[in-house]
């Protein structure tokens, strides 16, 4: 290393943040990355992802599951002509299916529905198989796992929830980010299409 290189390398110019889709300004999920969603409103939330980024969507369902995607209730969100559904059997065959997606580049969001959180080497898989497909695909792949209650899979990028905060004439969401690599929890009100913050989680 040369003395010319070192004021480059002990700059304090701040790094350009990595690719990255942001929803309503301020709900930011890296690009490239595997991201967890739960709540009993996962797939509403995973339906605005994937509204953002535009299509085709991969969605991997189980194939007997009761919680299978309403076109008519999709549609307010995303046209149902832009998800490519894709039926499995067991969890192993989703997380396969999920890393084959993602590896192909082919869809912005890829988004698997599951029972249960997968572990940490699948999840790891996940994520190496969403970098190749940003560098031999036609895009940046986003991963969505959907996973109930609170969610828990380890490794993951970002852990988002999302339940129903319905009043009396209002269609509402309480959107809370669980864990985050830079960014710590917070949550949101959204409703009419604009995310507000609220200040203290434990009375929102």
């Amino acid at each position: 290393m040369t003395m010319a290189s070192a004021p480059a390398l002990l700059s304090r110019r701040p790094h350009a943040p990595p690719p990255a889709l942001v929803l309503w300004r301020d709900l930011v999920l890296s690009l490239s990355r595997v991201h967890e969603l739960c709540g009993q409103a996962r797939r509403t939330l995973a339906l605005h992802v994937a509204a953002q980024a535009g299509g085709p969507v991969i969605w991997i369902t189980r194939r007997h599951s009761p919680d299978q995607l309403n076109p008519c209730g999709m549609a307010g969100i995303l046209p149902p002509g832009e998800v490519i559904f894709a039926a499995t059997d067991r969890p192993d065959d989703s997380l396969w299916a999920m890393e084959e997606a993602l590896r192909s580049g082919a869809a912005p969001v890829v988004v698997a529905d599951l029972a249960e959180p997968p572990a940490m080497t699948p999840v790891r898989r996940l994520h190496l198989a969403a970098e190749s497909g940003a560098e031999a695909g036609l895009c940046r792949p986003l991963g969505l796992l959907l996973t109930p209650g609170t969610g828990g899979a380890p490794g993951v990028e970002t852990r988002f929830r999302c339940d129903a905060a319905h009043a009396p004439g209002q269609t509402a969401w309480r959107v809370e980010r669980l864990r985050a690599r830079m960014m710590p929890p917070k949550v949101w009100h959204l409703a009419d299409n604009r995310l507000t913050h609220r200040a203290d989680p434990a009375s929102a």
